[in-house]
């Protein structure tokens, strides 16, 4: 579910930000942002199935805030990284604090989403929270 699920989200994001869409700058750049926090969130869904949807929830916004503050920091190896199309995807290139912003919000957005689903699909066992809210 997740694999699909951060397919989906990487075909919308590239979608988003290809100007194919007629978006803001403002909508593009955060929502875009959003998106790629999105992917990190099911990434880390994908990889800890077993962890609550609070903490992988708290790795992704972990992870997603390195990745940012990540980008004060320019070197040639990495900025070299940076120059291909992937890696300005996954790593940027300048950082922006409002982006944190904007990673909150697609990795609440999984959370959310994630929640509802397993409550729909088979009970909170994951979200950490009984589903009758005791």
């Amino acid at each position: 579910m997740y694999a699909a699920a951060a397919a989906l989200v990487v075909a919308a994001g590239l979608l988003w930000r290809s100007r194919l869409l007629p978006l803001s700058s403002f909508i593009a750049k955060y929502g875009g942002d959003a998106l790629w926090a999105l992917v990190v969130f099911l990434g880390f869904g994908l990889l800890l199935r077993r962890a609550s949807t609070w903490r992988v929830a708290l790795i992704a916004v972990c992870f997603a805030f390195s990745i940012e503050f990540l980008q004060l920091y320019h070197a040639d190896w990495i900025d070299l990284i940076r120059s291909s199309r992937i890696g300005h995807l996954v790593l940027g290139s300048t950082f922006n604090g409002p982006d944190l912003i904007a990673y909150g919000v697609g990795i609440a957005l999984g959370a959310w989403a994630e929640r509802a689903w397993l409550r729909a699909s088979r009970g909170a066992e994951r979200i950490g929270f009984p589903v009758d809210g005791k």
